[in-house]
């Protein structure tokens, strides 16, 4: 694990750039269907106005997704300001449904913090980018803050034979075993699979894909 710095990297540039620069479809995360995080979510079996946090959500097809299947009260986060833009005109014909999008740093939040009743926290190739203690600390008390008991959680990240940077960055990587220690015994892992992911150039990342359920009582 990488030790903590004084000097942490711009993520906020970083991102920004990446979608200023390359096509959406283009980008090495790019999904033209959301599968595995759909058939977890349907697992999750939420009403249709549950309350569903997309952590780095960039410009992900998967929002769209949950717009088409009913799904109504979504709130969207993104460190990239750009990104978001480009999601929020992909949606803009869903005009009956709740969106909140919400730019801030999940490893340095101050929007987020007021976030609370969360019922389902996804994360698709995020968490993995954080490779600190620090970091890391803050994106799991966030998590521990804002979802609600018997929330769900989806943590889609690079396993342990996966990439090991990704987009110029370093990465950390998990299985299941590692992410079930972060979130602590109150979450129950519900399922949990690998999954080989073809990037738009042809290139295969691998993942680990996990359900965890919060278990204590209110």
């Amino acid at each position: 694990m990488a030790e903590d710095s004084s000097l942490e990297y711009n993520f906020e540039n970083h991102w920004n750039t990446a979608y200023q620069k390359t096509p959406v479809d283009k980008l090495g995360w790019y999904e033209k269907e959301s599968t595995p995080s759909l058939e977890l979510i349907a697992l999750c079996n939420l009403p249709k106005n549950a309350q569903i946090f997309n952590a780095g959500a960039g410009a992900s097809v998967l929002i769209e997704q949950l717009l088409s299947e009913g799904y109504s009260n979504l709130v969207v986060n993104d460190i990239s300001s750009s990104a978001l833009i480009e999601l929020k005109n992909n949606v803009q014909k869903y005009k009956n449904s709740k969106i909140q999008f919400i730019v801030d740093d999940l490893t340095n939040p101050s929007e987020l913090v007021k976030l609370k009743n969360i019922d389902l926290w996804h994360d698709r190739a995020v968490l993995h980018f954080f490779t600190t203690e620090k970091q890391q600390k803050t994106y799991f008390d966030l998590i521990r803050k804002t979802l609600k008991p018997n929330g769900f959680v989806i943590l889609a990240e690079f396993n342990l034979e996966g990439a090991k940077k990704c987009s110029g960055l370093d990465v950390f990587n998990y299985n299941e075993a590692m992410l079930q220690e972060q979130l602590g015994d109150n979450f129950k892992l519900v399922k949990s699979f690998n999954y080989t992911y073809t990037q738009p150039s042809g290139g295969l990342r691998e993942y680990v894909y996990t359900l965890f359920q919060r278990t204590e009582k209110e």
